[in-house]
């Protein structure tokens, strides 16, 4: 069928397929994300929802599968959950340009770069990983663009353990390699579940292209500040993963503001066997009961449930940060009033490394404003019980930032009646 042939919006969304060919299109219309072709076939059989069609012109009808725009969040989990990438096409203005409006899809949406808080599990992080292996070393750089954590590490190709270790403990939901790479054998993704891997073109990964921006992305001159050589593979994997946001989530990138380098040797490298055997984060039964995490997660927020099970899948070696954790512990063990009260103060605070990167994304919703609200509220009073402990958490106290102006712009800004 020639151009002439179909109508305008079907023009519209064949030039958005185009540029997004892998991926399932959402298009908007009206209340509804309609899928067409081929993709309202894969959204009709992996969702079970019923195929029809619409009329695109000469008399020609096209596949068609519908999602109420309100219930998008459901069906999106349940497609990237089975490693299928969406694209997300949004009406743009206010007014009809030549009887339609503008469409331009304003995010496209993988395992590895979820930011909506109920597409995502509260007590685990949701990473995305890029690995890139040069002569004898592998880089893995991380991010979690939901809550905004980046690092990146490297170690050497002649330990094969290494690279299978760093992902079993990891879990990353979405890997990005070069073509023709394989992940090791023995590696699983969150829940056990085999690791999406997308393989991106070379030059991807290419260190010029990666090494600018890294540089741009941080306005930076050069890449010692971070403690990276030039030609470290760390460059590559980290390049790659900010061209990869670029791509996909483009408001989150502002999110990705702190790149930390990890050294492997500065923690315990654990197997997937001896994680297995020591029950650390799940059970032999696959199940976090029963488990050293679930024998010691009494966190009462997802911060919390989040960062404890970081410590546990990557325990230290470093003894002097081992004595400062302990230290920290030692307070809150001897303290049971305050530990009480803190405790009763975080039941009362959102999920706020999520609610403010949701900010900053320009993807959050009115009724997360009110949450984030609120939380600002304890936050004075959280400092102020910590101020009356030891001076053993002077530096944590130093950390906590009440925000008051903050919470005076969302008081004055939301509507009382909420």
């Amino acid at each position: 069928m020639s151009a002439e042939d179909v109508t305008p919006v079907r023009q519209q969304y064949l030039d958005l397929k185009k540029q997004y060919p892998d991926t399932i299109l959402f298009f908007r219309l009206g209340d509804f994300y309609e899928t067409f072709d081929e993709d309202a076939e894969t959204v009709s059989r992996e969702l079970d929802i019923v195929l029809t069609s619409r009329p695109i012109g000469n008399g020609v009808r096209a596949p068609l599968a519908g999602i109420p725009y309100h219930a998008v969040d459901n069906y999106l989990s349940r497609l990237i959950s089975r490693g299928l990438h969406v694209a997300i096409a949004e009406q743009v203005g206010d007014q009809p340009q030549k009887g339609i409006f503008p469409r331009k899809v304003v995010k496209v949406v993988t395992p590895g770069t979820l930011i909506d808080t109920n597409l995502l599990p509260g007590d685990s992080s949701n990473y995305l990983c890029a690995i890139y292996a040069k002569d004898d070393t592998f880089a893995i750089a991380t991010a979690d663009i939901s809550t905004g954590d980046f690092f990146a590490s490297e170690g050497s190709l002649a330990d094969g353990t290494i690279v299978r270790a760093e992902l079993n403990r990891l879990r990353p939901a979405e890997v990005l390699t070069t073509e023709g790479f394989t992940l090791p054998e023995g590696v699983a993704g969150p829940n056990n579940q085999p690791i999406h891997v997308t393989s991106l073109a070379p030059w991807r990964f290419e260190l010029g292209k990666c090494r600018n921006t890294i540089l741009n992305h941080f306005n930076m001159n050069e890449l010692t500040g971070f403690g990276i050589s030039p030609n470290s593979p760390m460059v590559n994997a980290i390049g790659a993963i900010l061209h990869y946001v670029t791509e996909t989530q483009p408001a989150a990138l502002k999110l990705l503001n702190d790149l930390k380098v990890v050294h492997l040797q500065q923690t315990m490298i654990l197997d997937a066997t001896t994680r297995r055997n020591l029950e650390l984060t799940e059970s032999l039964r696959g199940e976090v009961k029963g488990s050293l995490l679930g024998l010691m997660d009494l966190t009462v927020t997802p911060m919390g449930k989040r960062l404890l099970r970081q410590w546990i899948s990557q325990p230290l070696l470093n003894l002097g940060q081992i004595n400062s954790r302990q230290d920290g512990i030692e307070v809150f063990y001897n303290a049971s009033l305050l530990r009480a009260e803190i405790r009763a103060i975080f039941k009362k605070i959102g999920d706020l490394e999520r609610l403010v990167n949701k900010i900053a994304a320009g993807n959050v919703l009115p009724r997360e404003l009110i949450k984030l609200r609120d939380s600002f509220a304890y936050l004075p009073e959280l400092r102020h019980s910590l101020v009356s402990s030891e001076k053993t958490l002077k530096s944590l106290i130093d950390q906590i930032k009440t925000f008051s102006n903050e919470k005076d712009l969302l008081t004055n800004a939301i509507d009382h009646a909420d």
